[in-house]
């Protein structure tokens, strides 16, 4: 398995709507830790899960070409 740093700034969505939630429920919770302990790792770890649930792109996901997102064709034959 290689890491395609080309596939990073290419900025395709590749988190799926769950995940994104999950992301930013457990973002915020980290960010609301942070305030209370005075963590700067829990506070930056926070802030860059919020980020990538709001963008829905996540630049580890696109160098090693993994996506949650459903694609047409899955939703397609789900009908």
């Amino acid at each position: 398995m290689s890491f395609d740093y080309k596939r990073m700034i290419k900025f395709e969505h590749n988190v799926g709507e769950k995940e994104k939630k999950y992301r930013l429920y457990a973002g915020a919770a980290l960010v609301t830790i942070s305030i209370f302990t005075a963590e700067i790792t829990l506070l930056v770890v926070g802030i860059v899960l919020v980020a990538t649930g709001f963008s829905g792109f996540c630049p580890v996901y696109a160098g090693l070409n993994k996506s949650t997102c459903e694609s047409v064709e899955d939703s397609a034959s789900n009908d």
